[in-house]
């Protein structure tokens, strides 16, 4: 009996303390989220009295700043109504694995979005699947994660979509994951706006960085 009672204290602390471990990674994940909301919003908001250049299709009227401030606000508030757990039992060792394959996507994914932000600089300029723009005397950023893949800030918010489904387990997060993969469309259209700006200079870009997976072998 003295044996039993001990391994149940034990096991009680073991889960005491996943339990406040995961509460925590949590917490640190939804500050991150935030920031990679209100960054490139404040980068549309700069961006919004820089000269167009060329742009494809007919949502770039939409691409402005009113426009963009809805879409966030609209997107906040769609995420905390859908805020609401899915109908999903798992063991100890589920939740477990969880926290840490959602940890190794989420926070790296955000990591790599900021910085293919910070990289673009004064470059970064909203897009959407119906419609992407370029300013006038737009440079052909090949830096940073931009010498690794063609389209980090994406290959980011993928990865940062799965691991956010894995910690929250939300429909929130279940639709966000989904929506995230439309990125697949929108780095198509850029690519034939910037295959049209740059020419030569982009083929030769695209000759030597994949567009999704690091070539390990050529670095």
């Amino acid at each position: 009996m003295r044996s039993q009672a001990a391994s149940l204290i034990q096991h009680g602390s073991t889960t005491n303390t996943f339990d406040w471990l995961e509460t925590w990674i949590r917490r640190v994940g939804v500050a991150l989220g935030l920031v990679t909301i209100v960054v490139p919003i404040l980068g549309y908001r700069r961006a919004s009295a820089r000269p167009r250049g060329r742009r494809t299709g007919k949502g770039t009227r939409f691409l402005g700043w009113p426009a963009t401030m809805a879409a966030a606000v609209l997107y906040l508030a769609g995420g905390k109504l859908l805020w609401r757990p899915l109908p999903l039992r798992r063991s100890a060792l589920g939740r477990q694995l969880s926290l840490l394959f959602g940890s190794l996507c989420y926070f790296p994914g955000v990591v790599l979005y900021l910085w293919g932000y910070k990289t673009l600089g004064e470059q970064f300029s909203p897009s959407s699947s119906f419609g992407a723009q370029l300013y006038a005397g737009h440079r052909l950023v090949t830096r940073g994660p931009y010498a690794l893949v063609r389209h980090p800030m994406y290959l980011g918010v993928m990865l940062a979509a799965t691991g956010a489904l894995l910690l929250y387990r939300t429909w929130a997060m279940l639709l966000y994951t989904l929506s995230a993969f439309v990125a697949v469309i929108r780095a198509k259209r850029e690519e034939d706006l910037l295959a049209e700006e740059f020419g030569a200079e982009w083929a030769e870009y695209c000759s030597r960085v994949p567009r999704w997976i690091l070539r390990l072998r050529n670095r």
